[in-house]
């Protein structure tokens, strides 16, 4: 008997992308006729030296294209073709921004999302934005050219925290913090060098990096964050230009580093000579009273912020505050990868932050998300999972014989989008951590978080019988 393999040694992106386009076309070429059982996930994995989360991905994409059914308990076979084949060209029925969908498929509930929640900011927000339409028609309908001083103080009042009081003149704002990490990546580092992160971080900007020709050095992390031994360990042997860190709430972990360890890291960082960059966009929505890993550093360290965690993503607005004589560099540097600063984003930002508003909205965003944090906790009572007050995701530990990227799609098939540990890893790494993140700021209601939840705890309580539910 014919056993069929995908052929993955042609193409290019991401590997459950090529397998899923693979697969796609042996379905065209009738090489996997209707009603054919695709392999086992774990089987496929194995004979193609591939994870397992790399074909979840795939066999998922390829449902939400229609091409194939998942069957509890039998797996997943090819779906009969109805009608003339779509034109090669056209798009998949659901777009998709790396592995996740652009929007939600229908039926579908959004745990893969940690934007502000909505409580009602729009209103505000529409507010602002017609008197500054009203009051500055020439602005709005042109480039901008010239920086006013109160974007430069909205963002140093925004970055603010505990003893970090950065002045106006260090501050440059940005089209949100991935776009200021960005910029300040471009400005201070050249192709080739060495970018260190955490072995799972907001791996976005690691493709950025990669993108413009950056390469990755990972270091070991633990339930306090980085490890300094390892840091220095790294810092040595890599010679990494700038380190990108989340001090407090990382993202996914959600650790928060002690005083002591961020004095560490920072006194290794001014050793080696390496650059700081902070993202501190959760930690901006906490209590927490730990000193900045840049009021440690402030000669060295770059610290980002915005608005997408606690008043409204969809602002896109951010600031990036750095060491006086890398300002102009990375001002620079944003207008040539963003292609400037939008006058409407930037006065928004300023005048929501400089106004209160914005203060007003992130308290209201903090209680609602600690109202779904108490959902977490009673619904997901007896299982393992990271947790913290104000920070909108739980890192959830999965009990045997669960592994990260099944249990995304097991939950998928539930009608959950959650994040596997694959869609956090900086660079090929050989720490396994099954774990999943799941957001909860996003679902509309907070019955939608209850009902999502309680999918999850199914999902967990059923072991081994929910493991088989994708074949």
């Amino acid at each position: 008997m014919t056993i069929w393999l995908p052929d993955l040694s042609s193409g290019s992106g991401p590997l459950y992308l090529r397998l899923a386009e693979r697969i796609e076309s042996d379905i065209d070429s009738g090489v996997l006729a209707s009603g054919s059982k695709l392999p086992p996930q774990r089987d496929l994995a194995y004979d193609i030296g591939v994870t397992i989360g790399t074909v979840g991905r795939a066999y998922a994409l390829l449902r939400e294209r229609g091409l194939v059914s998942g069957e509890v308990g039998r797996g997943t076979y090819v779906l009969e073709r109805h009608g003339s084949r779509p034109s090669p060209s056209a798009p998949p029925t659901l777009a998709h921004e790396g592995s996740r969908t652009v929007e939600a498929p229908p039926g579908k509930l959004r745990f893969d999302s940690t934007a502000a929640p909505n409580v009602g900011q729009s209103k505000t927000i529409e507010t602002v934005l017609a008197a500054i339409g009203r009051d500055n028609p020439d602005d709005v309908t042109s480039y901008t050219r010239t920086f006013p001083d109160h974007w430069f103080e909205a963002g140093s009042h925004w970055l603010s925290r505990n003893g970090f009081r950065p002045s106006p003149d260090t501050i440059v704002p940005t089209l949100g913090a991935h776009a200021a990490v960005v910029a300040t990546i471009a400005a201070v580092t050249q192709p080739g060098d060495h970018i260190l992160f955490e072995h799972v971080t907001y791996t976005q900007i690691a493709r950025s990096a990669g993108l413009i020709g950056r390469r990755m050095a990972l270091v070991n992390s633990d339930a306090h964050g980085v490890d300094p031994d390892d840091f220095e360990a790294v810092c040595a042997q890599k010679h990494p230009k700038l380190a990108f860190l989340m001090p407090t709430g990382q993202n996914p972990t959600v650790a928060t580093m002690p005083a002591e360890r961020r004095a560490a890291i920072a006194e290794i960082a001014r050793k080696y000579n390496v650059l700081l960059v902070e993202d501190d966009l959760y930690g901006a929505l906490t209590d927490d009273a730990t000193p900045l890993l840049a009021e440690f550093a402030p000669e060295r360290a770059f610290v980002v912020g915005g608005l997408s965690k606690s008043v409204a993503a969809g602002v896109r607005g951010g600031w990036v505050s750095c060491p006086t004589h890398y300002r102009h560099s990375i001002r620079v540097a944003h207008k040539m990868v963003t292609g400037g600063m939008p006058f409407l984003v930037a006065e928004l930002c300023a005048q929501l932050v400089l106004s209160g508003e914005a203060t007003k909205i992130h308290a209201r965003s903090v209680a609602e998300i600690n109202a779904r944090l108490d959902a977490v906790r009673r619904t997901l009572q007896g299982y393992d999972f990271n947790i913290a007050p104000n920070i909108p995701f739980i890192w959830l530990a999965l009990p045997e014989p669960w592994n990260s990227g099944t249990f995304k799609n097991a939950a998928y098939g539930q009608g959950v989008l959650i994040d596997d540990e694959d869609e956090f890893k900086a660079g090929r790494s050989d720490q396994v951590f099954h774990r999943v993140r799941i957001g909860i700021s996003a679902p509309a209601t907070r019955s939608e978080v209850d009902n999502g939840l309680a999918k999850i705890r199914q999902l967990l309580d059923e072991g081994d019988a929910g493991y088989d539910s994708f074949g």
